[in-house]
């Protein structure tokens, strides 16, 4: 059912109404051509073809009834958007599809499209790429967020550099999405528990491709004035709005899953902010069976995947307990046993659940109710180990139960059209649609000649876009015509493109290159290999730090000398990265090392030929090789200062010797050969290491499967294992405290060691535990786990043994420590149990 307003399109054409609610248009060229040729102007204003239908005169749809070159067009869209959608991809294809019954995907934001603005950044951006690599690969999931009457902030830059903020209204009406109605013909509406009153989610439809997109909304004219405001701005509002909307989008978002997708086996909570899920989750399976709520907890647990994005612990969301007990009472009391308190719930979010003083983390909550939890680099899941640490009290910090699936970005969203044409021409249509990482290698036989025309022609329509948006700045800002006349010579398109577009805030240092103007100024002013750069970026309201970097730049765009080499494109979107990431030569990052949770920006501009000069963080430190792109900096450390002139000088002198002399080294055709060699390893090595395609089938491999598999074991029989896996931890906690770990025997074999240690296991059973010996990673040594053998009883003693093992090593026996740790083979450790002891 469509509810919103449209004019009525003839016969013909009539198909256009049901296109705009696929949002697949926003990954595909063939619909850029479609929509542009309905009403281009719009189109080019817009990029939301729902608003196109809306606004064009009807006389324009009977004009184009009659076009046969249009019909024609358009028919051949039908025809590839009905193929796409009915033809079974890649995994319902595979024989594991069978494996998986679906998968609810939970974020704060979604980035899909300019038509719909409910993202802030990176986080966002990934959410949507998730969901349409899902689509492409034909993966069943489902993704659940919250639809807001304002999305992030647009950004106006004043007369003196500074960012204005203004948050225009998001209309549904003009968004392409349409109400949930179930068949019994009602607009779907999931009631939420609030003190003293119950708050209805209306839920609302996007279709990405194959896959639904839910997104929840108080804005109901049956709530209270305040109610309707919960999902009023994304991230806006205090600490109390903020925990409502993710009460909304956890609690709300899992009832709309059991009401419109019960086959769901895996809830993936994409950062912490949906972490209430978890409970929800957990709190309707115990209702459903009449069991306890940790009985629930231990069934579904092993249904439930955690992405962390945040590289510092400081980034997490917190509230204080006093608003939990204000917004959480209804779980009290609601379940078999009276089994869950408020205290309870307060536990899973704290280190110490006995500190009244420490707030509670959603972060924590997440990782403790998940059973697989990852970072979103290499580097980020190192960083992440140490952040949870505490969580893990006198475990490793290389066992602290945080892995890594390194992020991916949707090609096809972020390709240029020439881009899309070599790439499908070498590589055929199915390139990011079939099995991850195959049909990708003929890109590499590509001739530098195509090569170069392409780079030519994406940065030629870059300073374009660039000189249109730059005109259109100037003209809003009230200047005059002599001035807009400027933006006609910003930019050059056949010198040297330097970009980045990303948030302006301390940690990421973008104002690097302004430390020394001088050489920034001998960098991009020399008149035998000049260069030029194009950026674009916000600064988050509150942080005026990050929004002095924008002056900054502002103030060295409006110098004379630079005005034609350097642009500052304000209110940076979806719409404007994708012109960015397609026309830059060289894409910047400078974060301060290791605050790059991943970074995707730069993977963005792989599949369009752009390269790589970056800090070695996030996902640059795991891409890197010489051959591909550059490194800025070293991982030294030392103080910001230090540290940041450092990475400052390194940047200057990458530019100035090796980047810029390598783009203008052409030979007498005037084709920069090792330039384009570069341009070939990147796309043909890092673009498909990159591609979102990639990260799905990670994530299934390594989170979905193994936790669709868990679950359904443990739900089976009414919950009989998670049942008896409950029992089993209790028992453990109960009895742990009375182990104990005697004095080991060593004596030496040649290169072996033989060590034989007692231990007394008190009230614990031994066929709940492993004795093991543990040796940390030091220097170039990797960490060693051997596992004892119990060997016999201690005579005289009461649950005592003697266990012994051999070591073989070239390392000191001193490094190695006896312990032990709970052993159970279905339960995953330590993230449900994290029990450990170790030899005084």
């Amino acid at each position: 059912m469509v509810a919103l307003p449209l004019p009525t399109l003839p016969g013909e054409i009539s198909i256009l109404q049901s296109l705009t609610l696929d949002l697949r248009w926003t990954w595909s060229h063939e619909g850029d051509a479609l929509w542009s040729c309905v009403n281009e102007d719009l189109w080019e204003r817009t990029h939301n073809p729902w608003v196109v239908l809306q606004s064009t005169p009807a006389e324009r749809f009977k004009a184009l009834a009659r076009d046969k070159k249009f019909l024609d067009e358009l028919a051949s869209f039908v025809a590839v958007r009905e193929r796409y959608l009915k033809t079974p991809g890649w995994f319902r294809s595979s024989e594991q599809a069978s494996q998986l019954g679906g998968v609810a995907y939970f974020s704060m934001e979604f980035g899909l499209g300019a038509a719909l603005p409910l993202y802030a950044g990176g986080l966002g951006i990934l959410a949507g790429d998730f969901l349409k690599a899902a689509s492409d690969l034909d993966v069943p999931i489902v993704g659940i967020g919250l639809l807001y009457q304002e999305g992030y902030f647009r950004q106006v830059l004043d007369a003196s550099g500074g960012q204005q903020e203004f948050y225009p209204f998001n209309e549904p009406a003009a968004m392409p999405i349409e109400p949930v109605i179930l068949p019994e013909g009602g607009w779907l509406r999931i009631p939420l528990e609030m003190p003293g009153r119950v708050v209805l989610l209306r839920v609302w439809q996007a279709n990405v491709g194959r896959v639904k997109l839910y997104l929840l909304d108080s804005n109901d004219a049956l709530n209270g004035p305040p109610d309707r405001g919960i999902t009023a701005k994304l991230y806006g509002g205090g600490t109390e709005t903020r925990l409502m909307q993710e009460i909304v989008l956890g609690i709300g978002g899992w009832r709309v899953v059991k009401a419109l997708h019960p086959e769901i086996e895996v809830c993936h909570i994409n950062e912490g902010h949906a972490a209430f899920a978890i409970i929800e989750r957990a709190r309707q399976q115990a209702l459903k069976e009449n069991i306890d709520f940790w009985d629930g907890l231990w069934a579904t647990r092993a249904g439930n995947v955690f992405t962390t994005h945040t590289p510092v612990a400081a980034g997490f969301d917190r509230f204080p307990a006093d608003l939990l007990r204000k917004y959480l009472p209804y779980v009290e009391g609601s379940i078999a046993g009276d089994s869950l308190t408020l205290a309870d719930i307060l536990a899973l979010g704290r280190i110490n659940p006995d500190d009244e003083e420490e707030q509670f983390n959603m972060a924590y909550l997440a990782l403790r109710g998940s059973a697989t939890c990852v970072g979103v680099s290499r580097l980020h899941g190192e960083f992440s180990r140490r952040i949870f640490q505490p969580l893990f009290p006198r475990w490793p910090t290389c066992e602290v139960p945080v892995g890594h699936i390194t992020n991916g970005v949707h090609m096809p969203t972020w390709d240029s059209a020439e881009a899309d044409r070599i790439w499908t021409e070498a590589c055929g249509k199915e390139r990011w649609r079939s099995d991850p990482g195959t049909e990708v290698e003929n890109i590499a036989q590509v001739p530098d000649e195509e090569l170069w025309a392409m780079r030519n022609k994406n940065r030629a329509h870059l300073v374009h876009l660039t000189r249109r948006h730059l005109a259109t700045q100037l003209r809003e800002r009230g200047r005059d015509a002599e001035a807009v006349h400027t933006a006609d010579t910003a930019l050059d398109p056949n010198i040297l493109m330097i970009g980045f577009s990303r948030r302006f805030t301390e940690y990421k240092r973008t104002d690097i290159l302004l430390r020394d103007l001088d050489r920034l100024g001998r960098l991009l002013l020399n008149e035998n290999r000049p260069a030029q750069i194009v950026m674009s970026g916000k600064a988050h309201p509150a942080d005026s730090v990050g929004k002095e970097m924008i002056r900054s730049w502002i103030n060295v765009a409006r110098q004379p000398k630079f005005r034609q080499r350097v642009v500052f494109l304000e209110d940076y979107d979806i719409d404007l990265a994708q012109h960015l990431v397609q026309g830059v030569d060289v894409w910047i990052n400078t974060p301060r090392r290791p605050w790059e949770a991943c970074g995707t920006s730069g993977m963005k501009i792989l599949v369009n030929g752009g390269l790589n000069c970056s800090i070695l963080d996030g996902w640059w430190d795991e891409a890197y090789r010489p051959d591909v792109g550059w490194a800025i900096g070293d991982a030294r450390g030392g103080s910001v200062e230090d540290v940041d002139a450092r990475d400052a000088e390194s940047l200057y002198e990458t530019l100035e010797t090796r980047v810029i002399p390598e783009f203008y080294d052409c030979d007498v055709a005037g084709v920069p050969r090792a330039w384009l060699q570069r341009i070939r390893n990147s796309m043909s090595i890092l673009t498909p290491a990159f591609a979102g395609s990639r990260m799905m089938k990670d994530y299934i491999e390594q989170a979905y499967l193994p936790r669709a598999q868990a679950v359904a074991e443990r739900l089976k029989d009414k919950n009989a294992k998670a049942r008896e896996m409950n029992k089993w931890s209790r028992d453990l906690h109960a009895g742990w405290s009375s182990l104990h770990i005697g004095r080991p025997t060593i004596t030496r074999n040649e290169a072996t060691w033989n060590v034989v240690v007692p231990v007394h296991l008190g009230e614990v059973a031994p066929s709940s535990v492993r004795v093991e010996l543990f040796a940390d990673a030091r220097d170039e040594l990797v960490p060693e786990i051997v596992l004892l053998h119990r060997e016999h009883e201690i005579p005289g003693s009461i649950n005592g043994f003697v266990y012994a093992g051999a070591v073989s090593t070239s390392r000191s026996i001193d490094d190695y420590t006896a312990r032990i740790v709970p052993d159970h083979p279905d339960v995953v450790l330590p993230n449900e149990l994290p029990l450990i002891a170790w030899q005084r």
